[in-house]
C-alpha cells in the first residue's frame, strides 16, 4: 500500500516545492521509501511514499519508468492477479527486470492501453503518464478500496492518495463546498465525485480519468459498473446448489490470491460469517494461517475472542488475541486531521486501535469488508422489506401524513427516521433511513447562514439505482454509497495511519459480478432473514456449532461517554467555542436530548469531527 501525488500542466509547471511537502504528508501510507521524479519539459511532476509488500527490493520503487516505451507510473494498491498477467505479457515478449505488481500494471498498459483495466483484479489507484501520447491516465479500483483526488483548473490537473497531499500546495484553494457539507450533514459523507473542498473531486469508484497535456482535454469515464441481475423466476434448489458451488469457488480463489504477499499476511477474525469463511477459505491454501482477534477489556458487548478463538482452533490457525488500550480524548484530533475528508462513524476510534495493535504482528491483513452489500447482510434490508409488506399497500396520502408527523419528533427520538421513511414510494424510491439530520434539523444547524439551500436529498435521490426490485435498489446504492465513502474510508484511512495494508477478498471483481448478476434476492435478505446464501455456505465449510445469526460491528459506548467526562468535555469545548459554525441553540439541543436519552451522540460526533477537521486545515467558514 502506498500513497501518490502528481501534477501535469499545459505549460512548465514552477512551483515544484510543494510535490515533495504533499507526498511527505502521506509518509504514513509508505513509510519504506519515497521517490519523485519530474519530465524533461517541466509539464509532469509526480511523487510516492513505498509500503514495500510485493518486491521488497529496490526494483519496486517509484516512481517506476519504463524508458524504451516512456511511461512512467506512480501505483497505491495491489494487483492480486498480477502473477497471472506477468505470464500473459511475458508471452506478448514484455521482459520484466522485477518482481512486483507495479511493473505488471505498467506492462499491462504498454501491451493493452486503457483496455488493461478489465484485465487487472485488485484494489488500485494509479496515475500513469504515456510521454509518447501526451497524456496521463488515472484510475481507480472497481469497489473504491483507493481512494484518488484530484482538481482541475486553468490547464493544470492536481491528484492525490488523500486530499492533505493537495492542500500542501498553498497556491490551491480551500473554500467548503456548499452541497458537499450538506451531503456530509444529511448522509455522514459525501458521495460519489463530490468534494467536501469546493473545485475538488473525488475519482468514482471503477472510473478513469484521461488529461490530454496537449489540448488540455480531460475526460471522465466508468470501467466498471455492477452487472444487472439476470432473470431469475425459475430458480429451484439445484440452481440453489449451482449457486453455492461458484460462490465457493470464486471466494477460495479470492483468498488463496490475497493471501500472496513478500511480508507477513494476518486475518481479521471476528467470529462472524464473514471473516470465519475468509479463515475457512485461506486453510486450504495455506498451513500456516494467523488470525488475530481484539478483545476491548470492559466492554463485554464488543467482545469477539470466544466466537474467533474456537474457528482459529477449528482450522488450527497461529490465533493472537489482542487487548485494545483504552480510548482517550487525544485520539480525535488526530483522527480529524487523518480523515481529510470527515465521515460520521465513530467505530473510526476501533477501526484505528485494531488496525495500531495488528500492525505490530504483520503488515497486510484480511477482513471482511463487501459482504454485507454484496449478500443482504444488513439489519435494514430485514426492515425496508417489512416496511414495503405490511405498510407498503397503505394509500400514500395517509404514508405521507404519518411521515409527516415523524419530522416533528425531536431529533434521536428512536423510530423517527423509520417513520419519515413511510412516505416513500417503495417501487422506485429508497428512503434516506441512516440519516443524521434531515433536512428541518439542517436549517436549524446552519440557521446563521441566511442563504442556506438544501441539497442533500437532490443528490441522494438521483443516484438510487433504477430497478423494480426494493432489495437490488438497497444493496447496490449502499455499495456504490456507504461502502465506498464510509466503510472503505474508514479502513484505508485508520489502516494507513498504522501503515498496515488491510484486503478484502468479498471485493474481488469475479465475485462483485456474481453477486449481482446472479443471485436472486430472496437468496440475499427476506423481511426474517439475511445473507442467506452466505448462511448456507458456512453449513458447508463450518463447525455445526457455529452462530450464523450471530453479528458484531465495532462500536464504542458514545453515549456512556456523552454523560460526563472528558469526551463531553471536549464536545463541548468544540461545539460552543464562538468560531464553530454550527448554530449555539441547534447544538445545545442536540446536548439535551442527549442527557433525555435519545440517540444523538453520532450527530454530536459528526459536528466535533468536522469542526476538529476544518481548524485542522484551516478552512474557513461558508
Amino acid at each position: 500500500m502506498c500513497g501518490l501525488v502528481g501534477t501535469v500542466s499545459l505549460l512548465p509547471i514552477i512551483n515544484r516545492e510543494w510535490l515533495k511537502v504533499g507526498r511527505d504528508a502521506m509518509e504514513h501510507r509508505g513509510p519504506d521509501g519515497a521517490g519523485e521524479w519530474w519530465s524533461d519539459d517541466g509539464r509532469v511532476g509526480l511523487a510516492h511514499r513505498r509500503l514495500s509488500i510485493v518486491d521488497l527490493s529496490i526494483a519496486g520503487h517509484q516512481p517506476m519508468r519504463n524508458d524504451q516505451r516512456g511511461l512512467t507510473i506512480v501505483f497505491n494498491g495491489e494487483i492480486y492477479n498480477f502473477l497471472e498477467l506477468r505470464t500473459q505479457l511475458e508471452g506478448h515478449g514484455y521482459r520484466f527486470k522485477s518482481n512486483s505488481d507495479t511493473e505488471v500494471l505498467i506492462a499491462a498498459y504498454q501491451v493493452w492501453g486503457e483496455d488493461c483495466l478489465s484485465k487487472l483484479k485488485g484494489m488500485f489507484a494509479f496515475a500513469l503518464y504515456d510521454e509518447l501520447r501526451q497524456k496521463i491516465f488515472l484510475a481507480r479500483d472497481r469497489a473504491g478500496e483507493k481512494p484518488l483526488f484530484y482538481f482541475l483548473a486553468d490547464g493544470s490537473l492536481y491528484f492525490a492518495s488523500e486530499l492533505k497531499a493537495l492542500m500542501a500546495n498553498p497556491k490551491l484553494p480551500r473554500k467548503l463546498s456548499h452541497e458537499s457539507l450538506d451531503c456530509y450533514l444529511a448522509m455522514g459523507f459525501v458521495p460519489g465525485e463530490h468534494c467536501i473542498l469546493e473545485g475538488y473531486s473525488k475519482l468514482p469508484a471503477g472510473n478513469a480519468l484521461c488529461f490530454d497535456l496537449e489540448s488540455g482535454a480531460t475526460k471522465v469515464w466508468r470501467y466498471w459498473q455492477a452487472p444487472k441481475l439476470a432473470n431469475t423466476h425459475e430458480f429451484g434448489e439445484q440452481a440453489e446448489i449451482e449457486l453455492l458451488d461458484e460462490m465457493e469457488v470464486l471466494l477460495e480463489k479470492s483468498v488463496s490470491q490475497q493471501l500472496i504477499a513478500d511480508v507477513p499476511v494476518g486475518i481479521l477474525l471476528s467470529g462472524g460469517v464473514d471473516s470465519s469463511l475468509i479463515t475457512a477459505m485461506a486453510a486450504r491454501s495455506s498451513d500456516d494461517i494467523q488470525t488475530f482477534t481484539i478483545g476491548f477489556p470492559g466492554h463485554g458487548a464488543s467482545d469477539e475472542t470466544t466466537y474467533a478463538r474456537s474457528i482459529a482452533s477449528h482450522f488450527g490457525t497461529r490465533h493472537t488475541e489482542l487487548f485494545a488500550q483504552a480510548t482517550t480524548v487525544d485520539l480525535l484530533p488526530k483522527l480529524a486531521s487523518q480523515f481529510d475528508e470527515p465521515i460520521v462513524d465513530s467505530s473510526m476510534i476501533p477501526t484505528f486501535l485494531v488496525s495500531q495493535l495488528v500492525k505490530e504482528h504483520c503488515t497486510v491483513a484480511l477482513g471482511g469488508d463487501g459482504g454485507d452489500e454484496l449478500f443482504g447482510g444488513y439489519d435494514h434490508y430485514n426492515r425496508l422489506l417489512w416496511t414495503q409488506e405490511r405498510l407498503g399497500k397503505i394509500p400514500k396520502p395517509i404514508r405521507k401524513f404519518l411521515a409527516f408527523g415523524g419530522t416533528k419528533l425531536p431529533a434521536g427520538f428512536k423510530g423517527r427516521n423509520w417513520l419519515q421513511s413511510l412516505s416513500c414510494d417503495f417501487k422506485k424510491e429508497l428512503p434516506l433511513i441512516a440519516s443524521y439530520f434531515d433536512a428541518p434539523n439542517r436549517k436549524k444547524l446552519m440557521r446563521q447562514h441566511n442563504n442556506w439551500v438544501l441539497e442533500a436529498e437532490h443528490i441522494y435521490n438521483s443516484r438510487v439505482p433504477t430497478t423494480k426490485d426494493l432489495l437490488q435498489r438497497a444493496t447496490r446504492m449502499d455499495f456504490q454509497d456507504y461502502l465506498a465513502e464510509d466503510i472503505l474510508v474508514k479502513v484505508d484511512r485508520a489502516s494507513m495511519l498504522n501503515s498496515l495494508e488491510i484486503r478484502a477478498p468479498f471485493l474481488d471483481v469475479d465475485l462483485m459480478n456474481f453477486a449481482f448478476s446472479k443471485v436472486p434476492s430472496n437468496q440475499k435478505s427476506t423481511s426474517l432473514d439475511k445473507k442467506i446464501l452466505l448462511k448456507r455456505l458456512t453449513d458447508r465449510v463450518l463447525p455445526s456449532n457455529f452462530d450464523k445469526q450471530r453479528k458484531q460491528g465495532f462500536s464504542i459506548p458514545l453515549t456512556k461517554w456523552l454523560l460526563s467526562g472528558p469526551f463531553l468535555n471536549l464536545f463541548q469545548e468544540v461545539l460552543y467555542d464562538r468560531s464553530c459554525m454550527f448554530d449555539r441553540r441547534a447544538v445545545e439541543d442536540l446536548f439535551r436530548g442527549q442527557k433525555k436519552g435519545r440517540n444523538n451522540g453520532e450527530r454530536l460526533f459528526a459536528l466535533v469531527l468536522f469542526e476538529l477537521w476544518r481548524q485542522e486545515y484551516s478552512i474557513n467558514k461558508i
